[in-house]
């Protein structure tokens, strides 16, 4: 497609020639196809967007939409994860190998909610403009690359670490220590920089013509890239850790269900060597001795499940992260294998952008969904945040009533102390479910 301007910077007209085959990869030129055109500003020379359908009543009503939907995807990516990083921070119960790759997940998610969402947004609601300057665009772009890297480098990690539990859990805490936690964590938010920050500011990331066409319009912050840059990073961001994760939960699953099926066999095993016993009158002792060694299953049962449990809500993370970014990676080496025979959509451009973005909001959903650990620390969080709330609304309440009423000694004391009463009565109620039922007792990690 190509657009051609005339511009009046003098008496005579000229002509320029815009190909927006050039900007097909940019995910920031949105809905050109449908309400706004490029054009120039006679005063700055500079390429600014006007929308051509600004008083269709169908129109308004889709950009309301999305952006209703933007703001909530980028509320619930922060408060979400912001809610799983707190709750484990409170609980000592989950303060476990697996759960610091998850807590590094969540300020991952977070991260990209603020800086790559919010610039973003920032974008969709100026038509497509550009108010940060040059240096800026390269800073948001790299920040994009560099927090989705390390959030699927994140999964990977984590499936790493649950591929070692359930396949090698002997060995499990001589493989997954401490330094190795760090170590791992380090790698994670080290390596993304290596396609992100470096390749985008020293300019391998791109064409010459690109980074001529973003100098003389700095309003259109695009991200085009060249096809070296396309495979490299999509095979570090995406390919590898992917084909690694799947490997992974495969084996994860295929080991759990052999388990599964040794301890059923053995468990009728117990039982058939417990009647041969009984029905030949071998002594009371031995047949107690078989039937402790038979109420040991369930306890092994038990374990199995929570590790089945576990390993099948990290896989239904990953899924649901593959669902979300795939259709992004396949459109961006595409795109970027194909150039000018491929051209976008800005619309269905911003629509797989977001699809990817979601994932950042969704898995503290998961979260709380699947996993009864982090669903009760979720209500206890919440639960407390909300009696912080009224207590203070309470205090303050209680403040306004004893000066509106001074003049009464009398009342004011009684008043008082029934705000004391209230108050202290809240917070025994706050602390008293943490004791009051087993499963509440905080375990050290």
């Amino acid at each position: 497609m190509r657009v051609d301007i005339d511009i009046v910077l003098s008496d005579t007209p000229q002509n320029l020639t815009l190909d927006f085959r050039d900007l097909s990869t940019s995910m920031y030129l949105t809905d050109s196809y449908v309400n706004k055109s490029l054009e120039i500003n006679e005063t700055i020379n500079d390429l600014v967007y006007s929308n051509q359908f600004e008083d269709d009543p169908i129109i308004v009503f889709l950009i309301i939409l999305k952006c209703i939907t933007m703001l909530f995807i980028i509320l619930a990516a922060i408060f979400g994860n912001l809610l799983v990083i707190v709750s484990v921070m409170r609980h000592r119960k989950l303060r476990v190998i697996t759960n610091y790759f998850v807590v590094s997940l969540a300020l991952a998610d977070m991260l990209v909610a603020i800086w790559a969402m919010c610039f973003n947004f920032s974008v969709e609601i100026t038509n497509g403009q550009w108010l940060f300057g040059y240096f800026m665009c390269d800073v948001w772009n790299s920040l994009d690359v560099y927090f989705s890297s390390a959030s699927i480098l994140h999964l990977c990690c984590i499936s790493v670490d649950r591929y070692y539990a359930i396949v090698q859990p002997l060995d499990y805490p001589l493989i997954m220590t401490t330094s190795k936690l760090g170590i791992m964590l380090a790698v994670v938010w080290c390596s993304p920089a290596l396609v992100s920050f470096l390749p985008i500011f020293m300019g391998w990331y791109t064409t010459l013509e690109h980074l001529d066409f973003r100098k003389r319009h700095p309003k259109v912050c695009s991200f085009t890239v060249n096809r070296v840059y396309a495979v490299i990073s999509s095979s570090v961001s995406f390919w590898i850790p992917g084909v690694i994760m799947l490997y992974m939960y495969y084996r994860i699953y295929v080991e759990a269900d052999r388990q599964e099926r040794m301890l059923y066999r053995s468990k009728v095993a117990a039982l058939l060597l417990d009647k041969h016993l009984q029905i030949n009158g071998i002594s009371v002792g031995d047949v107690m001795r078989e039937r402790q060694s038979i109420q040991m299953q369930p306890m092994a049962s038990n374990k199995m499940k929570r590790e089945r449990k576990a390993a099948r809500t990290l896989g239904i993370i990953m899924s649901a992260f593959l669902a979300c970014w795939l259709p992004f990676f396949l459109w961006y080496i595409i795109t970027a294998l194909c150039g000018e025979s491929c051209p976008s959509p800005p619309p269905v451009v911003a629509a797989v952008f977001w699809v990817g973005y979601f994932n950042s909001a969704l898995n503290p959903l998961i979260y709380a969904y699947f996993n009864r650990d982090f669903r009760a620390a979720f209500r206890k969080t919440l639960d407390s945040c909300c009696r912080s709330i009224c207590g203070n609304f309470g205090r303050r309440y209680c403040h306004q009533m004893h000066r509106r009423d001074h003049h009464s000694n009398a009342s004011s004391d009684i008043h008082m102390n029934n705000c004391i009463k209230s108050t202290s009565a809240d917070v025994l109620r706050a602390h008293q479910p943490s004791c009051s039922r087993p499963e509440d007792i905080i375990i050290g990690s």
